[in-house]
């Protein structure tokens, strides 16, 4: 098999355009070829009016042996890639019976999620424990909060439950982590499975989208379940139960058990630790216990929204609307020349802005889309690193790993104040937060956050520096897409929960650094990124888990 890369073709080709393209990369005549299978898609839209698909392809080939002497300088053809996933271990079938003692799985979401799968696939039947409801459960809770039907209920929310936080986003599954062993395919394959849709294995960017989301985590938890693992929801932990190692062992606690809020205890050895960026009572918690944290850079700062049509119109020009290019993405970056960057985050075309607070009397925003990105306006987080400085008043001893969650508190809480106290969100037009003035109303872009907005001044909602880099940056983005500084594009506050503030260090078997039999993973602990990323750590701690429980059957 042969993998060909770089085949451009223009918006109205068709397959025989693409079969054509791939004969003349080969150089050979259409009866040397014997198959052609699509692996990668995306879009080159440097140039506005000439926008081309590039396509990837494995191909086989008659005489291929030959044909590789014949092209070794072409760049575009080389052999395909193994990337089939291949396990570290199995259990055998007479390990696990009524004594074994199961690992144990903290967080539902995409890294706790295939943590499990993997652990379930490799026959050790875990356990895994989420604080939050199962999806359908929770959906029904967070939309109920949205449209103001249910009041703000903190355990079953955007942040906890069935899915984790990325359940309600635009469901992006790409990262930039590098993954030369392929479990980025792993995932999209096992997701695939579970219902998504099968362009997600061959488009450039591919996404999932929210409701699509909440059919593929029940997929995941009925393949956990029917290989012997088993899912409990409404199971929040309050303790980590640890005891001092022996003296051979270079750790000084190992974990014994978890408490749980229902007052009940799980005898354990071996727990995959992956909470989700917002589990601030499990971080206090690790901190009480005794368990090594560490700050962790993160970012702040608002969601803007613009009409899609807007973002269409300066990305594809006279292409927008083309069937194959769908709603367009941006990615921005300024340097502000007080020191500050600002950058654009978890942009979602085509979608809405939404509370995604985890606790009562805060507001804080998030983006989702649905699968088809057909809405109204398109929206992006516009962040700011946040630095030692802005964190200085809120430490309690220099570096204290704490005081990120702190500092977002105390801007989720300032947002609600300035909302109403009714959980909308403060929101103000683009011309008159770079004009350094409140906003009394909105103009011709409506706000699409739910559960509501307040004109406001977001001035007053984030620190100086950050603010003043804002106002230098919305500009200046204009520059790179024409239309950006439109006056009333709206800005709401607050964007806080970019990634977790604080990582739980672990050595280079993913085990926490001072405590036996905890594997820190995903998002929550300083690991991952983004679903992808913690899918991909999740599958890394379930062979690090499998490793120590069957050393002796890995590869």
């Amino acid at each position: 098999m042969l993998r060909l890369s770089e085949l451009r073709l223009g918006l109205d080709h068709s397959e025989d355009d693409l079969e054509q393209a791939v004969l003349r990369c080969l150089r050979v005549p259409r009866e040397q070829l014997i198959s052609c299978q699509l692996v990668k898609q995306s879009i080159d839209a440097r140039r506005r009016d000439r926008i081309r698909i590039i396509y990837s392809v494995d191909v086989q080939v008659r005489g291929e042996k030959a044909l590789l002497r014949r092209r070794s300088t072409d760049r575009r053809i080389r052999r395909s890639p193994d990337e089939s996933y291949r396990f570290v271990a199995r259990a055998p079938s007479d390990l696990v019976d009524a004594s074994w003692q199961r690992p144990v799985v903290i967080g539902a979401g995409p890294c706790g999620y295939f943590a499990a799968l993997l652990l379930a696939q490799m026959g050790l039947r875990p356990l895994l424990l989420e604080r939050g409801q199962a999806v359908k459960q929770r959906s029904r809770d967070t939309f109920g909060f949205w449209r103001r039907q249910s009041t703000f209920k903190p355990e079953s929310n955007v942040q906890f439950g069935e899915g984790g936080a990325g359940t309600f986003s635009d469901g992006k599954l790409y990262s930039q982590v590098s993954d030369p062993v392929h479990y980025g395919r792993k995932v999209l394959e096992e997701l695939v499975k579970c219902g998504a849709n099968r362009d997600i294995l061959t488009r450039h960017r591919p996404h999932i989208g929210t409701f699509k989301l909440a059919t593929v985590v029940r997929g995941l938890r009925a393949q956990i379940e029917a290989l012997g693992g088993e899912v409990r929801f409404g199971s929040r932990v309050e303790q980590l139960l640890l005891e001092p190692a022996s003296s051979k062992q270079a750790k000084p606690m190992r974990i014994t058990g978890l408490q749980l809020a229902d007052g009940s205890r799980l005898d354990c050895s071996q727990v995959v630790l992956a909470p989700g960026h917002s589990a601030r009572d499990t971080f206090a918690m690790l901190d009480r216990t005794g368990v090594a944290l560490e700050r962790k850079p993160f970012a702040i700062g608002l969601r803007i929204e613009h009409p899609q049509s807007l973002i269409d119109n300066a990305r594809w020009g006279d292409a927008a609307g083309h069937p194959l290019l769908g709603a367009a993405e941006y990615k921005l970056v300024h340097h502000a020349a007080n020191g500050r960057c600002v950058y654009s985050f978890c942009m979602c075309p085509g979608g809405f802005v939404v509370g995604a607070t985890s606790e009562p009397g805060r507001v804080v925003t998030n983006g989702m889309s649905q699968h088809s990105r057909n809405e109204r306006n398109a929206n992006s987080g516009l962040v700011i690193p946040v630095s030692d400085a802005d964190l200085e008043a809120h430490e309690r001893w220099p570096g204290d790993p704490l005081a990120g969650l702190v500092f977002q508190r105390e801007l989720e809480s300032l947002a609600f104040q300035l909302g109403g106290q009714d959980y909308s969100a403060p929101v103000q037009r683009q011309e008159d937060f770079v004009a350094g003035r409140p906003s009394t109303c909105l103009g011709s872009i409506s706000p699409s956050y739910q559960p509501g907005v307040q004109p406001s001044d977001l001035a007053e909602l984030l620190p100086e520096p950050m603010v003043e880099a804002l106002r230098e940056a919305l500009p200046a983005f204009s520059q790179k897409i024409c239309g950006y500084d439109h006056p009333d594009a709206v800005l709401t506050g607050v964007e806080t929960r970019t990634s977790s503030p604080l990582r739980i260090p672990r050595d280079d078997r993913l085990e926490s650094i001072n405590v036996i039999g905890l594997t820190p993973a995903g998002e929550g602990a300083g690991y991952a990124g983004g679903i992808l990323s913690a899918a991909i750590d999740g599958i890394r701690a379930a062979e690090a888990v499998a490793l120590r429980l069957l050393p002796q059957t890995s590869n």
